[in-house]
């Protein structure tokens, strides 16, 4: 004998205006059901952690990237004009809601700390200079004998090279930077940015330093 199957009937999430009210306080008469163009899903509510993606398939047979878990990310850094993956080691500010500070919830505009050894290798070989240096701290030798003309390479790069600010050097030699996720991590699947300077990095800083006092 068949068996009658009941569908089994979820309330999904919708991005519909009918349920709201007018701007003048009175309902709206509800005449039409719920569409699928205005379905929407749940959030990604993506984590610091081993990746983990989710592909979904999405209106027109397009896919998104849901990511779950994200360590590592692109960052660039604008006044050098560079960009490496580095590890991303925890979040410190969010200018939305404190939960998502508290949760580790990586979003965009969110703003991370980041290891900053890959750009502080890079600036050592492209300008031959150790940033976050401690002022007493010896100089170690190189395993890496650097030749003369690269020597001379980084003399001529020094000649034009911006002045790092102070802020920022202290960053380096806590080995962590802060950067703003620029992407949308439960839509592209990765969590990348940049490095926070100039007036925008104050401006989070006061931020962050106000929240602490709180």
């Amino acid at each position: 004998r068949w068996k009658l199957q009941v569908p089994r009937r979820s309330m999904g999430l919708s991005r519909d205006k009918r349920h709201k009210r007018r701007a003048t306080g009175g309902r709206r008469a509800i005449h039409i059901k719920k569409r699928k163009y205005e379905m929407a899903r749940p959030p990604s509510m993506t984590k610091i952690g081993a990746k983990r993606v989710k592909v979904v398939r999405v209106r027109g047979g397009n896919y998104k990237y849901r990511a779950m878990r994200l360590e590592f990310g692109n960052f660039s850094w604008g006044s050098e004009a560079i960009a490496k993956k580095t590890k991303i080691l925890d979040v410190s500010y969010n200018a939305s809601n404190n939960e998502l500070v508290r949760t580790k919830t990586l979003v965009k505009n969110t703003i991370v700390q980041v290891d900053a050894v890959p750009f502080r290798e890079w600036y050592k070989q492209h300008y031959g200079v150790v940033l976050g240096k401690k002022k007493n701290e010896a100089e170690a030798k190189d395993e890496k004998s650097v030749s003369e003309a690269t020597k001379k390479k980084q003399a001529a790069r020094r000649k034009f090279m911006g002045v790092v600010e102070s802020q920022i050097e202290d960053q380096f030699r806590q080995g962590r930077l802060y950067a703003c996720i620029s992407s949308r991590p439960g839509q592209s699947g990765r969590a990348d940015g940049y490095i926070l300077e100039g007036e925008e990095l104050q401006f989070y800083i006061k931020k962050m330093s106000a929240k602490k006092k709180k």
